[in-house]
């Protein structure tokens, strides 16, 4: 499928953002919006969220954030913040879902950092529900570790080739969410506390394996939004919609299922 692009002014410059629309025959459906991770776009979801979305019977909106995919890239002297993420979930979304004329409270589906992200949404916006895929509410030393681990495998390997297929400007993509990850003030990140604001349905999933997170992070999602319901998957890593996506989509089916009438 083809990607479809729209302009939206972002601090003070335009910024040209990629995304697919999913099931769009589907107009009374339900929209899920997908968040990808540090690394991720539009293409690097593969076939997922249309697998998800038919399963579902919703409608899907697959974007690709400033910097990754093929919307515009970072600038060559533009650093990220320890904000960066806040920017994303309350500046670059509500935005582009105002330049996409979606006016319902959408379902946020969310991996890695974009999990972080539509937690972050969810506590200020109208949202129907969320699910978060290895989501981070803080900075732990596994995070760390991995995140430089990939910093050397890009810089030695054939890392940044094989990313080169899912973003215009790769080193754009990379750079932004390593040094970032990697910088001394972010250790201190931490969002646990912004979480209590969240009254949607939030399901939280992790791999028992996950090399980018402990299970501490949904655990203690939960202690902040009580409601949250949560699934440790075994056999897993930090990317359960490639590594177990039957159980995934079985355990999404069973979470919609039993909270989309009051969405």
């Amino acid at each position: 499928m083809n990607s479809s692009f729209v302009s939206i002014d972002w601090q003070g410059r335009p910024v040209r953002i990629e995304h697919q629309w999913l099931n769009a025959h589907l107009t009374e459906a339900q929209l899920f919006v997908f968040l990808h991770e540090g690394l991720g776009s539009v293409a690097m979801w593969r076939d997922y969220p249309q697998q998800l979305c038919d399963a579902l019977g919703v409608r899907g909106l697959v974007y690709s954030r400033p910097g990754y995919g093929q919307s515009t890239p970072r600038d060559a002297d533009e650093h990220w913040a320890p904000n960066f993420m806040h920017l994303q979930a309350h500046e670059v979304l509500p935005t582009l879902l105002k330049a996409l004329d979606v006016r319902e409270a959408p379902w946020l589906f969310g991996h890695s950092d974009g999990g972080s992200i539509a937690l972050l949404y969810a506590g200020r916006h109208a949202t129907a529900g969320v699910v978060v895929l290895a989501p981070h509410i803080r900075v732990e030393d596994v995070s760390v570790t991995s995140i430089t681990q990939a910093k050397e495998a890009y810089e030695n390997t054939d890392l940044r080739q094989r990313l080169a297929r899912y973003h215009t400007d790769v080193d754009s993509a990379f750079w932004g969410w390593n040094r970032i990850w990697l910088s001394p003030e972010f250790r201190s990140w931490f969002i646990e506390e912004e979480l209590a604001t969240i009254a949607c349905p939030v399901l939280a999933v992790q791999g028992v394996n996950d090399e980018y997170g402990t299970l501490a992070q949904i655990r203690n999602i939960q202690r902040q939004v009580p409601h949250a319901e949560l699934l440790e998957l075994e056999h897993c890593g930090h990317s359960p919609h490639r590594d177990q996506p039957q159980a995934l989509t079985q355990a999404c089916l069973k979470f919609f299922s039993a909270n989309a009438a009051h969405a």
